[in-house]
């Protein structure tokens, strides 16, 4: 259950002295939860943000579904826990709160007191409500901050000055530390009120939990890739990338077509802009399964150059030869868009 529309108007200017009496909270945190009125609040800042390399806004491009916000969570120093504020935007849904957002847009003259423009009522993107990112803490220190992707909800204002800025040219991060912390935060919230959606979530991150360990014994050190598309604002992540081979494994949460499928779509998706990455090593794209996915599946990847690692009866990790078509011709998948040959 959600409070009633407010009597505020998407693009209205205000002050938080005349917010907070008609949606609640109070203080001037950035993220202001209002029990009593079954609200969350949150104030953007793109001059605070720029200041530890990130910038809150309106992603350029809408997918399936419509336009998407992003907004970085509360905490100065370090990782940024899934706690407080963070927990308040994550289960707002879960406890009848309607998110409100509020960007600055100045301050009253001769005065320092700041107003902000009303942008609407939001909630967090169900399939994808947040994601891991790396910037710099206050003392200049790298950390991972969440980002949280927010839906409208109703009437809204999308200044193009609140527009994100695409990308020039793609841009890659390796975070050592981003992939297991998303798990472990996916796997907090997971914990609230389990849906089936989050059954086939946690198969993945299990699956994949399970592999890095296994690679990380093994002396291969993997990362999750951050993929700034160029020409775009959005973002794409790999949680489970080795440096040493330049190889990408995207996990599924079972052999079955549905879930192949998507991991080839997601990977084939990446390929034009991994392939700019430099490396010594050829670019190798692999689906990660639970099991061995059925020959026509196999095929299927093997056509796109897609190779598979699967795991075994035993509990380890099988890497499927998947170099010989059907037709009996070798088919390497192992070298994505290698130089030919002079």
């Amino acid at each position: 259950m959600t409070t009633p529309t407010p009597p505020l108007q998407p693009g209205a200017v205000l002050t938080r002295a005349q917010i907070h009496p008609v949606l609640g909270g109070s203080g001037y945190a950035g993220i202001c939860p209002a029990v009593e009125k079954k609200n969350v609040l949150l104030f953007s800042d793109s001059k605070i943000g720029e200041r530890y390399g990130y910038r809150d806004g309106w992603l350029a491009e809408d997918d399936e579904i419509g336009p998407i916000f992003t907004y970085t969570g509360a905490g100065k120093r370090g990782d940024q826990p899934l706690s407080g504020g963070n927990a308040a935007i994550l289960d707002h849904a879960n406890k009848g709160r309607t998110l409100h957002l509020f960007i600055a847009v100045g301050k009253i003259p001769g005065s320092d007191t700041r107003t902000h423009r009303y942008i609407g009522q939001f909630k967090v993107d169900e399939l994808n409500p947040f994601e891991i990112r790396e910037a710099e803490d206050e003392l200049g220190h790298h950390r991972n901050v969440i980002v949280f992707r927010l839906r409208p909800t109703g009437p809204y204002i999308r200044d193009t000055s609140d527009t994100l800025q695409v990308a020039p040219r793609s841009r890659f991060r390796f975070n050592q530390t981003a992939g297991r912390l998303a798990r472990t935060y996916r796997r907090q919230r997971r914990q609230q009120q389990p849906t089936y959606a989050d059954q086939i979530e946690a198969a993945r991150d299990d699956l994949a939990e399970a592999f890095e360990e296994r690679e990380t014994a093994a002396g291969h050190p993997i990362v999750q890739l951050e993929l700034s598309m160029r020409n775009s604002t959005s973002q794409l992540s790999f949680d489970i990338y080795n440096r040493t081979n330049n190889t990408v494994y995207e996990p599924t949460a079972s052999a079955a077509r549905e879930s192949i499928t998507q991991a080839l779509a997601q990977l084939l998706d990446a390929r034009r802009y991994l392939r700019e990455l430099d490396h010594d090593q050829p670019l190798h794209l692999m689906v990660l399964t639970p099991s061995l996915p059925r020959e026509e599946l196999r095929d299927l990847l093997a056509e796109h150059g897609i190779g598979i690692v699967y795991r075994n009866d035993s509990g380890d990790f099988s890497e499927f030869d998947n170099s010989t078509a059907p037709n009996g011709a070798p088919r390497s998948f192992r070298c994505i868009d290698c130089p030919v040959p002079a």
